[in-house]
């Protein structure tokens, strides 16, 4: 199994959330490296630990730091991300976080790279941005059920966190059904929105199995094909070995 977006960086013992992880049978995770610092140190933790793999990129909120979206890129990483809009926060400036998403969509056509898209109370505009960029696009902890009928006629891959488990996320688990078999995803966005079963706690990547058993639930599937097929979608989605 496999947790396509965590934030390793920012947990306190990696080494052991790895450790449960592989022993509930998640043995591949995409690590998000969020500017230079995380996403050396997201380096890391992929050059030390079997199955992590690298994605790095601006993101949203950083989007007024001056980072550059080449440095941050390290060598080796398999998609620009997380990159994006967030006109929920507006931790940065609308026009800062507009180019800095454009800029990294261009750097990832020049690097043949998909893109791990956040989007938060911005579809209009994200959809817009992303109009022009033909590689492939992961739209990261879907939350906008408005996005869904663009990300379908695309062939985006969809990737739902620990939140389409919550009691009130109708909406999630209904857009979960209509995305194609070859074009899901799941993830745990750990240290957040850790799954309904064990919602409370810091999240780390063992708990993407709730989330996985949340969308086969939900599509009417059997769990372990489920996730196979969601591994397979990640392989081909981020080009994994």
């Amino acid at each position: 199994m496999i947790d396509t977006h965590a934030h390793l960086d920012a947990l306190d013992d990696v080494a052991a959330a790895l450790e449960r992880a592989r022993a509930a049978g998640v043995d591949r995770v995409v690590a998000i490296g969020s500017g230079f610092t995380s996403a050396q140190a997201t380096r890391a933790i992929a050059d030390r630990e079997e199955g992590v793999f690298v994605v790095a990129g601006v993101h949203p909120h950083q989007a007024a730091d001056g980072e550059d979206p080449r440095r941050v890129v390290t060598p080796g990483a398999v998609a620009v991300g997380e990159i994006g809009l967030d006109f929920f926060r507006d931790y940065a400036p609308r026009d800062a976080q507009r180019r800095v998403f454009a800029e990294q969509l261009e750097l990832a056509s020049e690097l043949d790279k998909p893109v791990v898209v956040h989007s938060r109370a911005a579809n209009e505009e994200t959809a817009e941005l992303l109009a022009g960029f033909t590689g492939r696009v992961i739209l990261h902890c879907f939350s906008s059920p408005e996005l869904l009928p663009v990300a379908l006629e695309r062939g985006y891959y969809i990737s739902f966190a620990g939140n389409v488990t919550y009691p009130k996320a109708k909406e999630l688990r209904a857009a979960a059904t209509a995305v194609p078999r070859d074009r899901l995803l799941a993830e745990t966005d750990c240290p957040y929105l850790a799954p309904q079963p064990v919602r409370g706690r810091l999240n780390e990547p063992a708990y993407v199995v709730h989330t996985v058993a949340a969308l086969a639930q939900t599509r009417a599937e059997d769990v372990e094909t489920l996730a196979a097929q969601i591994e397979a979608n990640a392989v081909e989605a981020f080009r994994l070995p």
